[in-house]
């Protein structure tokens, strides 16, 4: 978990002071709690500031999977905006967790392999080289869920599942490009976004375009948030030009609606 709280020494609070003298006050200023899958909460660790700046209100961001925030959920805790894969934010709409009417596409990201920085890159530039690339892999990871759903129906549809599963890691927290950058894993596959945001990793690539399969990140306001305007000024921010710049860079597509 991270959040945009801040302790300042004397020195920086006078300065700080002095800033937000010099600025307009927001009136109804929040406290906006975001539960996020990991490629939002590296979106937001970019622009979260300027949008603070913006509208006086403080993001407390919690990065996860949909495991972690049914958790929460069932231990009482609130939240005020989800960012999850589309599947996840409609199961939690039609579960009463999440305001229908609030369903906000964002972005969507491909699917990539990831390989230590350094290593020697194998050939997938096609469905063959790909699936010679994970036989011959020492070890892989893939997650549970997500795009690790989609390869496990991949692998079935390639005849390899048995093959592939003895040296096939599949962590409970979103660690794939963690465990390749540390060496522990010679091959991870992830969302791409994932990739290019995770020191000591580098992108082989994509999937070939034939089995490529796109991860559509989606938002929507907690049907008991007490700052649902706050949570949709962020939904609208992250369809943004500027918050469009970011997801670019981090490997992955706007949704077509933004700028609309």
């Amino acid at each position: 978990m991270f959040s945009y709280e801040r302790t300042l020494s004397v020195p920086m609070m006078a300065a700080a002071l002095s800033v937000v003298l010099a600025l307009p006050i927001a009136a109804n200023a929040a406290e906006i709690k975001v539960w996020t899958a990991r490629a939002f909460a590296m979106v937001l660790a970019e622009i979260g500031p300027q949008f603070e700046r913006e509208t006086g209100h403080k993001l407390v961001v919690v990065s996860g999977l949909p495991s972690d925030f049914n958790r929460r959920h069932d231990s009482g805790e609130s939240f005020d905006l989800l960012i999850s894969a589309s599947a996840t934010v409609d199961e939690w709409i039609k579960n009463g967790r999440i305001v229908a009417k609030t369903r906000t596409e964002l972005a969507r990201s491909g699917i990539g392999i990831a390989i230590r920085a350094g290593a020697r890159k194998p050939d997938i530039g096609s469905v063959a080289a790909f699936k010679k690339a994970l036989l011959e892999a020492k070890s892989i990871a893939f997650l549970r869920i997500g795009s690790g759903l989609y390869m496990d129906g991949l692998l079935e549809r390639f005849g390899i599942a048995d093959a592939i599963k003895p040296k096939t890691t599949r962590p409970e927290t979103d660690i794939v490009c963690e465990l390749v950058a540390k060496g522990e894993v010679e091959l991870g596959i992830v969302v791409i976004t994932q990739i290019l945001t995770t020191p000591g990793v580098e992108l082989v690539g994509p999937l070939p375009s034939e089995i490529q399969s796109q991860i559509s990140f989606v938002a929507g306001i907690g049907s008991k948030s007490n700052h649902s305007k706050a949570a949709m000024a962020l939904i609208k921010f992250l369809r943004s030009p500027a918050a469009n710049r970011v997801i670019k860079l981090q490997g992955m597509e706007p949704s077509v609606a933004q700028g609309k």
